[in-house]
């Protein structure tokens, strides 16, 4: 949907329509799944100016909410925070540069983006050297996650100055296609498989037609999505192209191609691509899933009557064929922050950890789902010349078994310490002499070595090392994967972890998939 609202500085807001896309830039809490929560959502996005002239702001229409719903906004760019103002069935919310008093000139502005070439990492004001002339920015708005069930995404804009009023600014009539996800549980295929995290594109309704004209579609866009999970919440101002939580590797696509058009209702005869879902398990321990939405021009032909997609190759539209796939219009970088409870197992020493109804065996399965309110009941097994030290996290004591009622993403560490004696019991201290133990877990394949003899795990994944030592460690990801952060007695996405030994530790170091 096109508006064309002239903007004075304060900007006076015209009559607004609504639009049928249902999307909020922060999510609702859901308990579509009784294992799962939405606790919060994300998105900041890239866009690059293809107006073929200069802007001087970005306009976001957002329907069914009122100013006070809005969380603060991304302002690290030219223009800075955003101007809301309320209209009578939304809100707008401006980027928008200043005037200069003095020479009538507006002082911040996006020049147009050359054309067939790449903008990624460009549009930020942390690189002096290429932002002013990128010719995109990074803009970001938020929603209170108790107001964005109302929210309704109406368009996104950029801001020109109104040639006929000196002073001002007016919406561009081309309506961009930034992708808003909003998300929901599914019910998985089973009561023991992994919760199912449902994420929804749509597109806004194309304008209407010329009198006289059949119903018209709107310009197409091509999308690709990535996606990761991490195991903790991520922040509004980690989601930037150059972040390298944000996934963008070839081995993180998720959907590779697909292509979307505004389609006029009714268009039950045509393929949905006004609506692109992506679905999936989410495992147990993980806190966001970040996904990474990447849109191109749809440079092919057009039916000339009702402008709807003609595909080369065999009609499908399922990849750009030669001659129809332009540039890069924008990147929005989205995450929902989730709770999948659940029992997340970390041994210190060497032993195993069962689970009596066998979904845990830790040795090689330390992590898995579970309903909340559900009692897991562990059992600890220390390996020869090794004896159990005692639970911590949410088990307590030295027993070797302990139950855990499942209320969010329960952590539990099980130590084992060498023991003269040989294995089992449930007696011991915390460490041998003045050694600790230091054990390294891992998600998925990656090494992690240390500066030190003792740690390459890959092979050698515990050591133990005299109190005071001062211990580094480096995690290196398989060939065309990537690190994506620390748990445990290390923590950060570095990929070196400085460690001072002064207990027994565990260190998880996390891969991507």
């Amino acid at each position: 949907m096109n508006t064309n609202n002239r903007l004075s500085l304060p900007g006076k807001l015209s009559p607004v329509f609504a639009a049928i896309l249902t999307a909020g830039a922060l999510l609702a809490p859901t308990m579509g799944h009784a294992q799962s929560a939405i606790v919060g959502g994300l998105g900041n996005f890239d866009a690059a100016n293809f107006e073929g002239q200069d802007v001087h702001g970005l306009e976001i229409q957002i329907e069914g909410i009122q100013p006070g719903d809005l969380l603060p906004s991304w302002c690290g760019n030219k223009y800075g925070c955003p101007v809301v103002t309320a209209s009578a069935t939304g809100v707008y919310v401006r980027y928008q540069s200043q005037l200069d008093p003095v020479t009538g000139q507006f002082l911040a502005t996006t020049v147009p983006h050359a054309a067939s070439t790449p903008f990624g990492g460009t549009c930020y004001m942390i690189n002096p050297t290429t932002y002013a002339a990128a010719g995109c920015d990074h803009f970001g708005v938020h929603i209170n996650y108790t107001a964005a069930g109302r929210a309704i995404t109406a368009g996104y804009r950029w801001l020109l100055a109104d040639p006929a009023n000196p002073g001002q600014l007016i919406a561009s009539t081309h309506n961009m296609f930034v992708p808003t996800p909003v998300y929901s549980w599914g019910i998985p295929a089973t009561p023991a498989a992994p919760p199912v995290l449902i994420v929804e594109i749509q597109t806004p309704p194309p304008p209407p037609p010329p009198p006289a004209l059949p119903p018209q579609f709107g310009d197409a866009t091509w999308m690709k999505v990535y996606k990761t999970e991490l195991n903790r919440e991520v922040a509004l101002e980690e989601l930037t192209a150059d972040n390298a939580i944000v996934p963008q590797d070839p081995t993180q696509i998720e959907t590779d191609w697909v292509l979307m058009q505004p389609a006029p209702p009714p268009d039950g005869r045509h393929r949905q691509r006004n609506r692109h879902v992506n679905s999936g398990g989410v495992n147990s321990g993980t806190r966001s899933v970040i996904r990474r939405y990447e849109t191109y021009a749809f440079t092919g032909t057009y039916d000339p009557l009702t402008h709807e997609v003609v595909c080369g190759g065999d009609g499908t539209c399922n990849a750009p064929q030669p001659g129809e796939l332009g540039d890069m219009l924008n990147a929005q970088m989205a995450a929902a922050n989730v709770a999948v409870p659940g029992v997340t197992v970390t041994k210190v020493g060497t032993g195993d950890v069962s689970s009596a109804d066998k979904v845990i065996a830790c040795g090689n399965k330390c992590s898995a789902s579970y309903a909340l309110n559900t009692v897991v009941n562990l059992t600890a097994k220390p390996a020869s010349n090794f004896a159990f030290s005692g639970w911590t996290g949410a088990c307590a004591g030295a027993a070797l078994t302990c139950a855990v009622t499942v209320s969010d993403v329960m952590n539990v560490t099980a130590t084992f310490t060498a023991s003269a004696g040989g294995g089992g019991g449930g007696g011991g201290g915390t460490s041998t002499g003045s050694l600790f133990t230091v054990s390294i877990g891992r998600s998925n394949p990656g090494t992690v070595t240390g500066d030190l003899t003792g740690i390459n795990c890959g092979n050698a994944c515990s050591a133990k090392y005299a109190s005071g030592t001062l211990l580094t460690l480096t995690a290196t990801p398989p060939l065309g994967k990537s690190f994506v952060g620390w748990g445990g007695a290390c923590s950060g996405t570095s990929a070196v972890c400085a460690l001072t030994v002064n207990a027994n530790s565990s260190v998880q170091a996390n891969f991507g998939k």
